[in-house]
């Protein structure tokens, strides 16, 4: 069965011209959404995945009435490919029920990942370049290392928690990180 989904951003744009389109590829039903595609929760796409079953097919005006960037799609599809659920994008002319649609599919796959591993890189390489400048990286600790010493004596002489903490103005889990980071250098 084939089910369509149209999406416009607004209500003041018309969802007539993908109606129409999807009517002519056959869809026998059809789910909407006026919501713009960087919403995570969408109904009328809840609606037809709540519908789809195995040997269906998800039809779609174009792509980008689906989600708004590369990964995202990419995602979907894997799930709509792990359902056995094939996929028609009308105006990009990609069918996943074909070899060819499911060749072009893998290629934007392919290249989404290209593109994280680049990104991956060029962030260690940074990182990297950073450090043999001196530069470390993380947050600036709170306190100074003779503020620690204080806030683990006084922790050490019994002192309250919460006191501890309101007076150096930090939270209950970085003083434990303190004591941790003081009992694996004096061990």
């Amino acid at each position: 069965m084939l089910i369509g989904y149209a999406r416009v951003s607004t209500h003041e744009q018309n969802l007539n011209l993908q109606r129409d389109a999807l009517r002519k590829a056959r869809c026998e039903k059809l789910f909407v959404d006026v919501a713009s595609g960087n919403h995570a929760r969408r109904t009328g796409l809840e609606q037809a995945r709540a519908v789809l079953r195995n040997g269906d097919v998800l039809v779609v005006w174009r792509l980008d009435r689906l989600g708004r960037s590369l990964k995202q799609l990419i995602e979907f599809m894997t799930e709509l490919e792990h359902q056995q659920i094939g996929f028609q994008s009308l105006q990009e002319s990609i069918d996943t029920t074909s070899p060819g649609g499911r060749l072009v599919f893998h290629i934007f796959g392919a290249l989404a990942e290209f593109e994280r591993n680049l990104i991956r890189e060029r962030t260690k390489a940074g990182l990297d370049a950073a450090r043999a400048r001196g530069r470390k990286g993380g947050r600036p600790l709170s306190l100074t290392p003779h503020q620690q010493a204080l806030a683990i004596d006084l922790y050490q002489r019994k002192h309250p928690v919460k006191e501890i903490c309101t007076t150096f103005r930090i939270s209950k889990p970085t003083l434990y990180s303190y004591l941790n980071k003081a009992q694996t250098k004096a061990a």
